[in-house]
């Protein structure tokens, strides 16, 4: 008789190496971008691998990201990562200057890099990073196909929130 251990929720598991359970990987991220789906309609995801340093993969083990500032650009038919700070732990290297905003590239099929590229040449689209996450071992990116919003839509989005606060808030108090 086989036991299987339940897979724990993503926040329990934030930034450990992830394994395979049933075949199946799991996922575990390590930052979130929610100021991006704030700004922009999401339309498309994609998810994308990253060339990373050393230093970069055991500070991303202990979660030293920050994701807010980043973007996507495309430059000779490649995908670059500007702005996503990974912060160095005090123990790195002494031989390997650690730059914590330096360029990482992202890997894509080239038929998905060549599809981004024509939607980003239309006017409005912009590619943004949702989030990080480790699949398989590897940190994977997790990239957004978006236009960006005006200003009523985004007071819209808060007063939606605020709503459904306001819900949960008398619902709770109606059960005590």
């Amino acid at each position: 008789m086989t036991t299987s251990k339940p897979t724990a929720p993503l926040s329990a598991t934030a930034g450990k190496s992830s394994k395979k359970t049933d075949g199946k990987p799991v996922v575990t991220r390590i930052a979130d971008n929610k100021k991006a789906v704030f700004n922009y309609h999401v339309e498309e995801r994609h998810e994308a691998g990253m060339v990373l340093q050393g230093w970069e993969v055991k500070a991303l083990r202990e979660g030293k990201v920050q994701l807010t500032d980043g973007y996507v650009l495309i430059r000779h038919g490649e995908l670059y990562l500007i702005g996503c700070q990974i912060n160095p732990l005090r123990t790195a290297s002494t031989h390997v200057s650690a730059e914590a905003a330096r360029t990482k590239k992202l890997l894509l099929h080239k038929d998905e890099i060549r599809r981004l590229v024509g939607k980003v040449e239309q006017k409005g689209y912009t590619l943004v990073p949702l989030n990080l996450h480790w699949k398989n071992g590897k940190v994977k990116c997790e990239i957004a196909l978006g236009k960006g919003k005006a200003e009523h839509d985004k007071r819209d989005t808060i007063k939606d929130r605020e709503g459904k606060r306001e819900v949960e808030r008398t619902m709770k108090s109606r059960n005590r």
